[in-house]
């Protein structure tokens, strides 16, 4: 029973993230509504459970010593497999909400145009990366109980959110600008990797991880502003 309880404080410290997104939307014009919102992040939250799949369908005994292996295991096996997870179930969100919500973005605005698209496939992909984050940090604290590991997923969960907007935005861009997209996801997975991989090494480099999750959060922020921006020149 205590065990139970140590659980659900970690995965509520775990939502903390989450809930300051929530409350930037909020206070910005992206007035997202709560049901979209959640939406997008129970969406995540599935990609969860098709990566564990592709992770274990990839295993494969040849990759099991050496650099290739560590490679094979950081590149492709977690980050690319977790990055397409989130790709395919956010294919299917925009799919049931026709590529994006029909509500605006602006009300000064009546119809929804590209940068609309690309700022809520983004916001989706951010809010996805959250949910995703959630439960991978379930994994991790239901099998440790570690209030240590738990705060460190912190910056894990800016690098989920980070690879996760890309990803939306590229799931949205498919069908307009397919280079783009492809940029986009194999950005995505890139980040990912390099994040895995520092993140393991002791000393300057784990730190340097949790700058580069920190800085590529930022980066996905200051991306959804620069398009509302470019949206508002006329």
């Amino acid at each position: 029973m205590y065990g139970s309880w140590v659980l659900f404080v970690l995965i509520l410290i775990s939502s903390i993230p989450v809930i300051l997104l929530y409350i930037w939307f909020r206070f910005t014009k992206y007035q997202f509504s709560i049901v979209w919102f959640l939406s997008a992040l129970l969406t995540g939250a599935a990609a969860f459970f098709p990566a564990l799949v592709l992770q274990e369908l990839l295993t494969f005994p040849v990759f099991t010593h050496g650099r290739t292996a560590l490679f094979y295991d950081i590149f492709v096996r977690i980050a690319f497999t977790e990055e397409l997870s989130r790709l395919l179930l956010l294919f299917i969100f925009f799919w049931i909400n026709n590529l994006v919500s029909k509500e605006n973005l602006n009300p000064d605005t009546p119809d929804i145009n590209e940068n609309n698209i690309v700022i809520k496939g983004t916001a989706a992909g951010l809010i996805a990366g959250l949910g995703f984050s959630i439960l991978e940090t379930a994994r991790f604290a239901a099998s440790t109980l570690d209030i240590n590991i738990v705060l460190l997923r912190i910056f894990t969960a800016a690098l989920h959110a980070a690879c996760g907007a890309r990803v939306g935005a590229a799931a949205v861009m498919f069908r307009n600008s397919p280079v783009k997209a492809l940029i986009g996801i194999f950005t995505a997975v890139a980040i990912h990797g390099v994040y895995n991989f520092m993140v393991i090494r002791p000393g300057f480099l784990s730190i340097a991880a949790y700058l580069i999750a920190v800085c590529a959060l930022t980066t996905s922020i200051l991306a959804i502003r620069r398009i509302d921006k470019n949206e508002d020149t006329p």
